[in-house]
């Protein structure tokens, strides 16, 4: 069953369950991953599925820090719920042990000296982490990892 089949149908499940907020979450997912379909006139596949509910994923982040900041914990309640809606459609994340691993071996395989040298290394290291691990963090390592 692909991603986007098993989002169907927990959009049904939560049809008849009756879960208004769990289903505006999954509605919410399908218009995203069908609004790109149109945009760019293709089928997704998981991959760019998973894409689609990283970039919610992280609007999601943004919104609940921003309602936070702004003492509106009802709606920052609401963005936390639907965060952890979307994550369950991600894959399993990478221990951080396993991304340093990742990380030195890209180091070494691109023959990376610098920090110059951070592009290329983020390169080898996005489709290898791509909805596993949180690239900001990854990005630090990087860093850190070309500086020493």
């Amino acid at each position: 069953m692909t991603l986007k089949e098993r989002i169907n149908e927990d959009m049904k499940a939560a049809m008849r369950a009756k879960e208004t907020a769990r289903l505006a979450a999954i509605r919410l997912l399908l218009a995203a991953v069908k609004q790109k379909e149109v945009d760019e006139r293709v089928t997704l596949d998981d991959a760019a599925v998973t894409a689609v509910i990283e970039k919610l994923l992280k609007q999601r982040k943004d919104s609940a820090t921003q309602y936070e900041a702004a003492k509106r914990m009802d709606l920052a309640d609401q963005e936390k719920f639907e965060i952890g809606v979307l994550s369950a459609y991600m894959p399993q994340q990478l221990s951080a042990e396993e991304v340093a691993g990742l990380v030195r071996q890209a180091v070494a395989e691109t023959g990376a000296a610098g920090a110059k040298d951070m592009g290329k290394v983020m390169a080898w290291l996005k489709p290898k982490l791509a909805g596993r691990a949180d690239m900001t963090s990854v990005s630090g390592l990087v860093k850190a990892a070309l500086s020493g």
